[in-house]
């Protein structure tokens, strides 16, 4: 269970302690449980936002994005912020790229880029609630958590150290498209409306990982990160306008 512990302590600010330093392998293997932590983190959001349904949509959906935040430490939000950084700073040029996502410090732009993912998930929960469809938030985090596995799959690394490295030299590929093919199945429980959600989640990434790939020539753990709020982001967008277009 180690790669499990490993993966809830990476993704989650929730207290684990591990007994030892994990190995490689033990790193690769975690991005397997990705997907579970996901569905943790959105049965939190879950939980939360029925023990708090009483309160107003707008208060509710605050408190949700806030949680939301908050427990995944804004890892990935992060890896947002120094890609947008850098993909406007770098010119097009691929070190300069590269060198501006290793400073850690965060931009005009990328402050710019945290401000609008943020509003636009509240306004999409906010929508959420309204429509008495929040169990999907249960499975949006662990949608968002297979975005590692099929970039690291499909993609090159670029960056010779660093925990990519090891996620991508130790991952077991047969076992992660089988847990990624699982999990893209759940939104069907929506019928054409997940359906729809899922395509144009997919097309999402397809389009990010070919930036990626144009700018850099692969991935790096920021531009995972950026992938992961902006799919999620899609996702919901998806899910949400689908909707009324449905009804």
């Amino acid at each position: 269970m180690t790669p499990f512990w490993i993966a809830l302590q990476f993704l989650t600010v929730l207290p684990i302690e591990l007994k030892t330093i994990p190995t490689a392998q033990q790193n690769g293997r975690a991005i397997l449980f990705y997907p579970l932590v996901g569905l943790i983190i959105g049965g939190i959001l879950f939980i939360v936002a029925c023990l708090f349904a009483k309160l107003p949509v707008f208060l509710l959906a605050t408190i949700i994005i806030t949680l939301w935040i908050w427990i995944t430490g804004g890892l990935h939000l992060d890896g947002l912020a120094d890609t947008a950084d850098a993909w406007v700073g770098g010119f097009g040029d691929k070190l300069r790229t590269l060198q501006i996502m290793k400073d850690p410090s965060c931009g005009p732009i990328g402050v710019l880029s945290l401000v609008i993912i943020c509003l636009l998930k509240f306004a999409l929960v906010y929508v959420l609630i309204e429509q008495h469809q929040t169990l999907f938030l249960v499975f949006v985090p662990s949608l968002g958590r297979i975005v590692p596995s099929i970039l690291f799959l499909t993609t090159p690394y670029v960056r010779e150290k660093g925990l990519g490295r090891s996620l991508t030299d130790h991952l077991p590929k047969t076992a992660s498209w089988i847990i990624t093919g699982f999990v893209l199945l759940l939104p069907l429980y929506w019928e054409l409306q997940g359906l729809i959600a899922i395509i144009s989640f997919l097309i999402s990434l397809v389009y990010l990982r070919h930036l990626f790939v144009k700018r850099i020539g692969g991935i790096t753990g920021d531009t995972v990160g950026a992938a992961i709020e902006l799919s999620e982001t899609v996702l919901l967008f998806a899910f949400v306008s689908s909707y009324f277009y449905l009804v």
